[in-house]
């Protein structure tokens, strides 16, 4: 075999370095840019800065971790029990034996039951303060859903901060995780969370609504029963109007940083192609 001619050789070697090399640009470039540049954009908390330092995730019992936060209202205990109400969402049951013998009977033999309780999910260590369901369908095998925890008492407009997790429950089944009965949920989490601030507006109870930064955007999250989810990271707050009024006018939408409205397009876009998807 004649062997190879040095001057090829050293064109191959070069040609092997340089193409080390942009694959090592494009690894930095990448993580530069997702782990860095990107999650600085698009962090933002103009209208509620006292949450900026809070985690955005909840946690099972078993310290799995659970649904994302993407839902925030800005009002008393007293108000938020009344806003939701009137939007039509009912106060869940507390988990009992007989709550739960209710529920059974509900999914088995397709009876309402718009009261069903909701497992525990825990955040900063504590489990939800609230939770409220709207029924869809003839029994709690599927429904709307949302736990809240007080996070804050003097938020920056004063009134005291609710975080929640809103999801919608597609049906009853085993945890991937744990093995116990579970509503597994469907996974566009960001539709539940626009159904609660449409409600609550379509109530006459909410007198603005702004964004600030959640979870960040995810394509394939996995809450405690192992159920995907996709979400734009976005919390959507609610400022409620006070005193158990009725605000009649039309709710005043705060405006969103320039950088996370073009995210946001490019979220709507993506969505288009990934909605409907299977967990």
């Amino acid at each position: 075999m004649t062997p190879q001619p040095p001057a090829d050789t050293a064109r191959r070697r070069l040609s092997l370095r340089l193409c080390a090399s942009a694959f090592l640009l494009c690894l930095a470039a990448y993580i530069a840019l997702a782990y860095w540049l990107a999650p600085f954009v698009w962090r933002h908390f103009e209208h509620q800065k006292a949450i900026a330092d809070l985690p955005m995730t909840t946690f099972t019992a078993q310290g799995i971790p659970g649904d994302a936060i993407n839902v925030g209202l800005e009002g008393s205990q007293e108000d938020v029990v009344c806003s939701m109400n009137a939007a039509g969402w009912s106060p869940a049951d507390p988990v009992t034996f007989k709550s739960s013998l209710k529920i059974i009977g509900s999914v088995l033999f397709s009876r309402p039951y718009p009261q069903a309780p909701v497992s525990d999910l825990f955040y900063q260590g504590r489990r939800e303060d609230l939770a409220f369901e709207k029924p869809s369908g003839k029994s709690a095998d599927t429904r709307h859903h949302v736990r809240f925890w007080k996070v804050i008492e003097t938020g920056d407009n004063g009134e005291p901060i609710w975080l929640g997790a809103a999801t919608f429950d597609r049906g009853v089944g085993i945890s991937h995780y744990t093995g116990q009965v579970t509503h597994h949920i469907a996974p566009d989490i960001d539709a539940e969370r626009d159904l609660i601030s449409s409600d609550l507006a379509t109530a006459d109870k909410v007198a603005d609504i702004y964004e600030t930064s959640g979870i960040g955007p995810t394509l394939n999250g996995r809450n405690g029963g192992d159920d995907r989810y996709y979400t734009d990271g976005e919390i959507l707050f609610s400022r409620l109007a006070g005193g158990c009024q009725s605000h009649f006018d039309q709710p005043v939408v705060l405006s969103s940083p320039p950088a996370i409205e073009a995210k946001n397009r490019f979220w709507g876009w993506l969505k288009g192609l990934i909605g409907g998807g299977k967990s």
